[in-house]
């Protein structure tokens, strides 16, 4: 049997330790010789960003964030990442806060500090994202990475317990559409067991008690190997699926890859026996789509996309812009009636059964 892959490793600089966000993003700053740093943080990171800011003294500073990254507000950004004549973006949130500085960075070259307060994972990669006429456009430039990521378990306190379970299981989607994205390889698929087998864990013993720090380190370590998988195989599946539910019906982001995680597990898993034993064997051999069907149980996350918000009437369309940008490289072969019955599902929060 002989092994035959490309595979590209994407280059960036992690500080990771707890209680060192702000000493870490400000030897960040120094390190690139920025003196006049766009600073972009969401409402939930006021406590670090005011300590950041008040060691580097921003130039310019955007606290309202809008997940999916209206291209209007990615317009507003980049014109005043111009005019204050800022040479570095510093980003301090979750994956729109990251997501906004990406496109920033796509327009003007500026290099990225990235400081996680959830488990998004959008930090590690080279995929940028923007929403314009109800459809959410993706792209990938090296541009966008993060030049240094900072991340710091004690950040993601803030999350309540429901958004921290569903910031997870987000990056395990990172991991398992990975196993089958176009492409995957040996050594993204060995980097995505290792995450799986630290998030899970880890997002269990946090549903245990919140305020587990060894568990959101875990968690968080889990997060960063998930996204770095991702990067390296691309999106597969659920993630067009997600892009279309989240752009073009204003879904939230994370509880949305949360609750179509297990639909499109279960439709791949038999026609991808070493991907379902990845996942089984981190869910103690339950199959996979099951296993994290019942682990979103446990977790306490919304159980449909009806609870989110999105209309029955809805899911035709939903299902044929996703089936439009879904990778020749699944490993089954899809229908747009495959997409509607994954949508419907996850739209009625149905069950999976033990032999789905």
């Amino acid at each position: 049997m002989s092994i035959i892959f490309d595979h590209i490793s994407l280059g960036q600089r992690v500080l990771f330790g707890t209680g060192l966000a702000t000493d870490h993003a400000v030897s960040a700053v120094g390190d690139l010789a920025a003196e006049r740093v766009l600073l972009i943080a969401d409402g939930s990171a006021a406590e670090i960003r005011n300590a950041i800011a008040e060691r580097i003294a921003p130039a310019a500073t955007i606290d309202e964030i809008v997940q999916h990254v209206p291209v209007d507000r990615a317009r507003a950004a980049t014109d005043l990442a111009v005019s204050a004549r800022a040479d570095a973006i510093l980003t301090i949130g979750g994956g729109s806060a990251t997501g906004l500085a990406k496109v920033v960075a796509r327009d003007t070259g500026l290099p990225i500090i990235a400081v996680p307060t959830t488990f998004a994972g959008s930090e590690a990669t080279n995929v940028w994202g923007q929403t314009e006429g109800g459809r959410k456009v993706t792209g990938v430039d090296d541009v966008v990475l993060p030049r240094v990521i900072v991340y710091d378990a004690a950040l993601s306190a803030s999350l309540p317990g429901a958004l921290a379970a569903a910031s997870g299981m987000n990056a395990l989607a990172h991991a398992v559409d990975g196993f089958w994205a176009p492409r995957a390889d040996p050594i993204n698929r060995a980097v995505g067991t290792e995450s799986i087998a630290a998030l899970i864990p880890g997002l269990r013993a946090l549903a245990q008690d919140p305020d587990d720090l060894d568990a959101r380190e875990r968690a968080l370590y889990g997060a960063y190997l998930a996204a770095v998988a991702f990067a390296s195989a691309g999106s597969g599946m659920h993630h067009k699926i997600c892009h279309v539910l989240g752009g073009a019906f204003n879904l939230s982001h994370a509880e949305t890859h949360a609750i179509v995680l297990p639909y499109v597990v279960a439709f791949n898993e038999p026609a991808a026996p070493d991907a379902a034993r990845r996942v089984s064997g981190a869910l103690g051999g339950l199959p996979a789509g099951l296993g994290l069907y019942r682990l979103r149980v446990e977790l306490g996350i919304a159980g449909s996309l009806a609870e989110l918000g999105l209309a029955e009437s809805d899911i035709p369309e939903a299902a044929q812009q996703a089936f439009e940008s879904v990778p020749t490289t699944n490993p089954r072969p899809v229908l747009v009636a495959d997409i509607e019955s994954i949508i419907r599902a996850a739209w009625a929060g149905a069950p999976i059964e033990e032999d789905s």
